[in-house]
Order: structure tokens, then sequence, then C-alpha cells
């Protein structure tokens, strides 16, 4: 049975915080793929403070086509209202019905799943594996996420991973374009060249 890994996000922009925890989860779990989502929008932020969802989509291809095992699919860019990942996960049930999926996030996200803050959030829990990637300054153990559970579900099928002490973020990333620093070596080059093209974040 394949074993299809899901990367959802805004990715505004996407990152190399992005893609090294992307292939790290493709690496530790024998990923045959990693999908990348990137999302309509966000149902937890402010839409004035979003890029453009098809600037997002075509910087994820840009940042992606590189690695033969990274794809990138258009289910939420193209499904109107704001991207709620149940929605996401039953429909790609259908595709991959043959497949384990595992939905790759951060550490603090899976909190939030736990304690019931996303959408359906306890049978989201029982639809795929999740696979829950720590950063630097937050760390994730098995107490922290049986002390916030408010589900009712079991968790065994949460998996942490660490990853390379990488402190990227597409807040700063945004934050140094508006303030005329460099991003290189933050983003991938033909995403930096996209920016710069597009005037994001200006």
């Amino acid at each position: 049975m394949a074993r299809i890994g899901i990367m959802g996000g805004t990715f505004d922009p996407i990152h190399y915080g992005h893609l090294v925890t992307a292939e790290e989860a493709r690496v530790q779990f024998e990923l045959s793929q990693v999908l990348f989502v990137p999302n309509h929008y966000p149902p937890h932020k402010d839409l004035n403070g979003v890029t453009d969802p098809e600037h997002r989509y075509r910087m994820t291809l840009l940042a992606t086509m590189t690695n033969e095992h990274f794809a990138v699919s258009r289910i939420e860019i193209d499904r109107p209202g704001p991207s709620f990942t149940i929605e996401t996960i039953e429909m790609l049930r259908k595709p991959y019905a043959a497949s384990d999926l595992f939905y790759i996030t951060g550490a603090d996200a899976i909190l939030q799943i736990v304690r019931g803050e996303w959408e359906r959030s306890a049978e989201l829990l029982a639809l795929c594996q999740f696979i829950a990637a720590s950063r630097p300054g937050f760390s994730l153990n098995a107490e922290d996420m049986r002390r916030s559970n408010a589900t009712g579900r079991r968790l065994d099928n949460v998996h942490v991973m660490e990853i390379p002490a990488l402190a990227i973020s597409s807040t700063d990333i945004r934050r140094r374009v508006t303030q005329s620093r460099p991003i290189r070596y933050l983003v991938p080059d033909p995403v930096e060249a996209y920016v710069v093209k597009h005037r994001l974040y200006r």
C-alpha cells in the first residue's frame, strides 16, 4: 500500500522550512509522494493579509518542481470559501483510496487539533495518520497531547518528528521584503524571482 504525505498550508510564501519538513517526513515515514496543498483562504486568518491564491499556488509549484517525489494539488485553491482540512482529506480519500494518508503539519497545529479547535477535529483525527513536526522553540511529546486532548479519540495515529533547526517563517520573509531586506537562501531562487517580478509583499 502506497503512503502519501499531505502538506497543507497558506505558503505565503513557501520557504525552505516547508521543504525540509516535507523531505524529512518523506524519508522518515517512507512516503512515496508528498502532496502540497496550498489553501484557498485559511479560516483562521484575516483575508486582507493573505496573498492571492494563484500567486501562492504558482510559488509552491516553483519551489517543488526539482523534487520528483513532490507534487502540488489545486484541490483547495479551486474550492470556494475557506479551506477546511477535514473537507480536503475527505476529498483526497477518493483518488487515494488504496493509500495510507499522512497529514504533515506543525506541532502547534497538532495541539490545536487535539484541543478541538479545527473544524470537526474528532472526525479529522480518524481519517488519516498525522506527522507533527517540531520546530525551534516548540517541542511536543505524548504527555502534552494527552493533557490537551479534548476530542475523545485515541492519538495512536499522531507521530512526532524532529526536524533540523530551521527558524524560518513566512511572516518574517514578508516582513523582510517590506523592509527591502534579502530573502535569498530562505526561499528557493525561483520563488524569490517570482516575488520580485510580481512585487509581492510590498
